[in-house]
């Protein structure tokens, strides 16, 4: 042990008076008392997951990271985890959608248990779930709800009569930017949402439906499992028509098949409707009886609200003319048909157990291979916070979302996007000026974490006690009526578009807005008390794939201002697009089950803002060391917990059915091809010594670099 200086000068002279002096040197001065030791800290709560966010006994050490690195991370809690009985699969999203489930249900409960006020959004809620809990009274009462819907459809004789009801079907229920929302079982979809040419209005956007199956290769597919699928859904038509009190159930699921079947001729696929540029098509209202003759739009446009409108986005135009002509050459009758089958399947699960049953057995077993149905609670919960989400929310995050797991939430997020800015700086691909125009894109984002600022007003709700099935459809039409009535008005740039107790976030590109709900910043993706490390992969890399949704192959067409324009010079887009095209490559390799690869195009999008949001999270993990080293914990490395962080994000396990639907129709590539996102990462082949020969190696040149 070395003295300070100071002291060992001190000590010196000291030696050196008493070998000198002839005198008794004088006594030294009293030493005053030291003061007791300050208390030691209180220890840190101790991470919810694992010693330190991280569930280490889940990992296969059996397997070299090189080679399968979802295997290495997560595959003993794979071979240990069962997926319920009344689930298609289980990931990690879905248990921390359980724990918001059961947070949820005894705030709903306390609604529904206690006298409230009448009128106000506690008793809406209790009396929501008390209805839907009633099966009593939904035994009682049958088929009957549905009655006034199936007599009006039993009165059209006219395709004016068709087009009226038709216009009144109509639901708020499709996204064109979220194409895991981009259909509808009802024939035409709306949605209202910023024009894409002009965000300083809201445009109302026709989009494609009318489907009872999950997509077009459902009914256009040979494959065995589709052919399969068909005979079943035939059965499953006549089943629920003859429940509803239909003679001819049978010849009328033959009829409803046929129609199908032919809009599904018409409708675009995923790929096609995801191409926003070409999809962006504007058709004046006078277009519409010459672009898409057949329907007598007036009175669809009038059942519908929509008759002031002089302008509406066509976005799968083939598929919107397509159905146009089928409104007017398809026989009434298969028309009648159609439209009941699919107002008896759209509420049957706020009717009896047969049509609850029924309804089940075809949609959850037959097409997703899930057993058994979910407890009835757990239905009642969805569908309380499908009417009434931001008025549960409310009440959600006052009990479990504390402002400091809020303000670390924002000192991540406000790190990640340091981090990209720094991204763009550092990339030699690009040109100064398309820089300068990504920066200011950038600096223009609003992350927002938690809950929105402004609460939903549900006071012109109806919801009746004893009601199941009435509280569902007067929220549906609720919900419709509230997104038209934006139309005209300002852009409501502060609109959230998910409740604080969904376990998701989203980017949302014509607002350059991201948002984070209370409900997914949980453990295993995001524990205040858990590793820093960790936390920066899990939802440190879901923050960078939001921010990184501003720049993928769709966010990139929108400049800082949310408008769909090209801000790219052409050098800088050629370049974008050769990369990209080495990820879509990529993900087509990989095999989800025998014969089904993945379809790189399809879940392109995902998969850039997953490359360059794991990249951009690392790089903001780094900034929260503030150039101090990682430390070592439990024997792994910080670079090491960082990308075990990730591959935690991604734990799931899947029925074969479902894996398969997910494969054909979902942009997000199934979890255990996400975790191999880290191959193109390249401090991940030092951080586990990964070597050329293995499974995952790329050469640095094939490594995917985007930002």
């Amino acid at each position: 042990m070395m003295l300070r200086p100071s002291l060992f000068a001190a000590a010196a002279a000291a030696v050196l008076v008493s070998a000198c002096a002839t005198t008794a040197p004088p006594a030294p001065p009293p030493v005053a008392e030291a003061p007791p030791p300050p208390p030691p800290a209180p220890p840190r709560p101790k991470a919810q997951v694992g010693a330190f966010g991280f569930d280490v006994s889940g990992m296969d050490a059996s397997v070299a990271p090189g080679d399968d690195f979802f295997r290495h991370s997560v595959g003993k809690w794979v071979d240990r985890t069962e997926i319920p009985a009344d689930r298609a699969n289980i990931t990690a999203f879905a248990v921390i959608a359980e724990k918001a489930s059961e947070r949820t249900r005894a705030i709903i409960e306390d609604m529904a248990k206690t006298e409230q006020p009448v009128g106000s959004e506690a008793r809406k809620i209790g009396d929501y779930f008390a209805s839907f809990m009633d099966a009593e009274r939904i035994e009682q009462l049958g088929a009957a709800p549905l009655k006034p819907e199936l007599d009006e459809i039993a009165a059209i004789r006219t395709r004016k009569d068709l087009a009226r009801v038709l216009g009144a079907s109509i639901r708020a229920d499709t996204d064109a930017l979220n194409a895991t929302n981009f259909y509808t079982d009802r024939p035409f979809g709306l949605w209202v949402a910023e024009d894409l040419d002009d965000t300083t209005m809201y445009r109302a956007y026709l989009m494609q439906g009318g489907l009872g199956l999950p997509d077009r290769e459902y009914y256009l597919g040979q494959s065995p499992r589709f052919v399969e699928l068909r005979a079943k859904y035939v059965a499953h038509v006549a089943a629920m028509l003859k429940l509803a009190g239909y003679a001819d159930s049978e010849g009328a699921a033959k009829r409803v098949m046929a129609l199908e079947t032919a809009i599904a001729k018409t409708h675009v696929s995923v790929d096609e409707s995801s191409d926003v540029a070409k999809s962006n098509t504007v058709w004046a209202r006078t277009d519409l009886a010459k672009k898409a003759p057949g329907l007598d739009w007036d009175a669809f446009l009038g059942a519908a609200g929509l008759a002031g409108q002089s302008r509406f986005g066509a976005w799968q135009a083939p598929a919107i003319s397509g159905m146009a002509k089928l409104a007017g050459d398809q026989p009434i009758q298969a028309w009648r048909d159609y439209l009941a089958f699919h107002v008896v399947e759209r509420g049957a699960p706020f009717l009896s157990k047969a049509f609850v049953d029924e309804h089940f057995a075809f949609n959850g077993t037959a097409l997703s291979g899930t057993p058994q149905q979910r407890d009835r609670w757990k239905r009642g919960v969805d569908n309380t916070s499908a009417a009434l989400g931001e008025a549960i929310g409310k009440l959600y995050v006052e009990r479990h979302f504390s402002p400091e797991a809020k303000a670390q939430a924002q000192e991540m997020a406000a790190n990640v996007l340091k981090a990209f800015d720094q991204r763009i700086d550092k990339l030699e691909w690009m040109t100064p000026e398309t820089k300068a125009r990504a920066k200011k894109k950038l600096a223009n984002f609003r992350v927002s974490v938690g809950y929105p600022d402004t609460w939903r007003d549900y006071s012109g709700l109806e919801i009746v006690r004893g009601d199941a099935y009435g509280n569902w459809a007067r929220g549906s039409l609720f919900e419709y009526r509230r997104n038209v009535a934006k139309l005209g008005k300002p852009v409501d740039r502060g609109e959230w578009f998910m409740s604080p107790q969904t376990v998701n976030a989203l980017f949302a590109p014509s607002q350059n807005s991201i948002i984070f709900p209370a409900a997914i910043l949980e453990p295993t993706f995001f524990d205040p008390n858990a590793d820093a490390a960790v936390n920066y992969g899990a939802i440190g890399g879901v923050i960078g794939h939001e921010v990184s949704h501003g720049f993928d192959d769709l966010g990139a067409q929108f400049d800082e201002n949310g408008n769909l324009k090209n801000w790219w010079a052409p050098t800088d887009l050629a370049r974008f697009k050769a990369e990209t095209k080495k990820l879509a490559d990529q993900y087509s390799a990989y095999e989800a089950l025998p014969g089904l690869n993945l379809n790189g195009a399809q879940v392109l999008g995902e998969n850039i803002a997953d490359v360059a949001g794991l990249a951009t999270a690392y790089d903001a993990y780094k900034l929260s060391l503030k150039g101090q080293p990682a430390p070592v914990i439990d024997g792994f490395t910080g670079d090491q917990r960082f990308y075990f962080g990730w591959a935690q994000n991604y734990r799931s396990k899947f029925r074969e059915a479902a894996l398969r639907r997910q494969v054909v129709t979902n942009v997000h590539a199934p979890g255990p091809w996400r975790a191999l996102t880290v191959r193109n990462q390249d401090p991940w082949y030092p951080a586990f010594g990964v070597k050329e020969g293995q499974k995952l190696y790329l050469a640095p040149a094939d490594r995917v670099k985007i930002w």
